[in-house]
């Protein structure tokens, strides 16, 4: 009998393992005739009407028993009943039904994880899946449990032992209403339950679970909970499959980032060019030799923009192809996890380069939003990838991207320090861009100690008046941009815009030059030469205007 001055949950984990006898019936399940329909109303009928007794004999109580007589004598009801002697038969009568309840349940629980070789030890799955020939009632489980029991009952306090029971029943019971919970909204096909509950009942049942075992005693519920976990994730590390919680999450994940993509999509009719981010596709042939164009779009979707890699297979489709592509899928998604990037990463299997880029203009966006950029990559001093990309560029176009083509060198952005940006006449309406895009690359912790230089190449009589302007582009859009990184060149008739580049930009470790889409077709691949001096450059070319705010 507990003292008057414990609480209701104290006195509440005393009696919570006499309701738990309803659990016999699911733990049985494998004797019923029809579970799907004897559990659900089995367990609801035993629970109303163990609560409607509970609640008969507590107004017995109060309205038959004095307070002092409730404090002092534990058989106070043999003194109020009708026949006392039926008291301490029916304590008995109870305490035998729940014993035999719980030992008939728990051997069959653990002959089921042997059977089912939950266990990392075969030896032990086989040890405690034996039964009895003939009915195959548990054996060796039933030792098991016997001596688990022993050890609860040598703790010699009731209510101690009722307590801690009360814990493993909470937690396990809150499980059960997490991983409801948790299916709902996994929304896994082979996740079929005959009897389905609302999930805001399995919401309610696992937070008030939860709440229960911290109010009867915090200590016991943190070890209770700590030992589940514990117990998880040892059988799931040594087991072959290792699946459960984490195939639920990963349905949970996938549902939500549906969702999520749908709402995007539909609340995305009204682009607003204040609100732009790059959402960038890279096609890339050479994924394996060059790691540039992977480290720059790892850059730019790391925390402002989304990127998709997508490695090009040059290949008919076949089984073959796709095993290889495949494999290549792989080996770029360990790379992806090595690097902690935030790249989405797919392939394409076409036997042309332009059937490969016109695949890659119609690729859905991961984001939810739709793709507003493209990004090409090339080595410096072959241009044959080049090339497909120029002679395809009018598809591109027809996308509506803006297109953003990385030169890789064998410096391989240097020590990430200096971004150069460069603001030519001929193409001032790419400045917003690249000055977007050189900060976005610079919030990636690979520039942390790196500052972003502008150059202006205008006439000398609006050298003054243009430099203000930048400034006053830098400093409203709150750029991390300082007045003294910016400089203002002057460039007269006939002077060759591409040697002042190579001049002072010629130890930057990244360099943002724009070029316009008029001279694209007149001069084709001749405006990416010239820079021979430089490192890595990332040339822009923007389809739509942006704005620094």
């Amino acid at each position: 009998m507990p003292s008057p001055d414990k609480g209701f949950f104290y006195v509440f984990a005393i009696i919570f393992p006499a309701f738990t006898g309803m659990t016999a019936g699911v733990g049985l399940s494998g004797d019923l005739r029809d579970p799907k329909i004897s559990i659900p109303l089995g367990t609801i009928a035993a629970t109303l009407t163990g609560l409607i007794i509970y609640i008969i004999i507590a107004y017995k109580l109060a309205v038959n028993a004095d307070p002092n007589g409730l404090i002092t004598d534990q058989l106070i009801m043999s003194k109020i009943s009708l026949w006392g002697p039926i008291i301490p038969l029916g304590l008995a009568a109870a305490t035998i039904s729940s014993a035999l309840g719980s030992f008939m349940v728990a051997p069959r629980t653990l002959q089921a994880i042997g059977g089912d070789d939950v266990l990392p030890n075969k030896k032990i799955n086989k040890w405690l899946a034996i039964g009895v020939r003939l009915t195959n009632e548990p054996k060796n489980a039933t030792i098991i449990t016997s001596a688990i029991a022993l050890v609860f009952v040598l703790m010699g306090d009731v209510n101690a032992v009722a307590e801690v029971i009360s814990m493993f029943f909470m937690v396990t019971y809150g499980s059960l209403c997490l991983i409801s919970f948790l299916q709902h909204f996994a929304a896994d096909p082979s996740y079929r339950p005959s009897f389905k509950s609302k999930w805001y009942i399995s919401l309610a049942g696992a937070l008030i679970c939860m709440y229960l075992m911290f109010k009867i005693n915090a200590l016991y519920a943190f070890a209770s909970i700590l030992l589940m976990i514990g117990i998880y994730f040892y059988i799931t590390y040594n087991n072959d499959s290792k699946v459960g919680m984490a195939k639920i999450f990963e349905g949970v994940i996938n549902q939500l980032s549906r969702q999520i993509q749908v709402f995007l999509q539909k609340t995305d009719t009204e682009k607003s060019i204040h609100s732009w981010r790059p959402s960038v596709i890279c096609l890339s042939k050479d994924s394996f030799e060059r790691y540039a164009a992977f480290e720059m779009i790892k850059w730019i979707s790391n925390r402002y923009g989304f990127g998709t890699y997508i490695h090009f297979e040059k290949n008919y489709f076949s089984r073959e192809s796709k095993l290889l592509a495949d494999e290549k899928l792989n080996k770029l998604i360990k790379m992806a996890e090595v690097s902690k990037s935030n790249v989405f990463l797919e392939t394409i299997i076409a036997p042309s380069n332009t059937g490969a880029i016109i695949q890659a203009i119609q690729q859905p966006a991961i984001s939810g939003q739709a793709n507003n950029m493209m990004l090409f990559e090339y080595k410096y001093g072959e241009t044959e990838w080049l090339s497909t990309v120029i002679d395809n560029y009018y598809i591109l176009t027809s996308a509506n991207y803006d297109i953003c083509i990385l030169r890789s060198s064998e410096k391989n952005f240097g020590y990430k320090q200096n971004i150069h940006v460069w603001i030519r006449k001929e193409d001032y309406e790419n400045a917003s861009l690249m000055i977007l895009m050189s900060y976005i690359i610079l919030g990636h912790p690979d520039w942390n100690n790196g500052e972003i230089k502008i150059f202006a190449i205008i006439s000398k009589q609006n050298m003054a008046e243009e430099k203000q302007n930048l400034i006053e582009l830098t400093t409203s859009g709150r750029l991390p941009i300082s007045p003294s990184n910016i400089t203002v060149i002057s460039c007269g008739e006939g002077e060759d815009r591409k040697s002042l580049i190579n001049k002072h930009s010629c130890e930057a470790d990244l360099t943002l030059i724009g070029f316009h889409e008029s001279l694209v077709k007149v001069k084709g691949i001749e405006i990416f030469d010239g820079y021979d001096d430089l490192s890595d450059v990332l040339f822009i070319n923007t389809l739509n205007s942006k704005t620094i705010n």
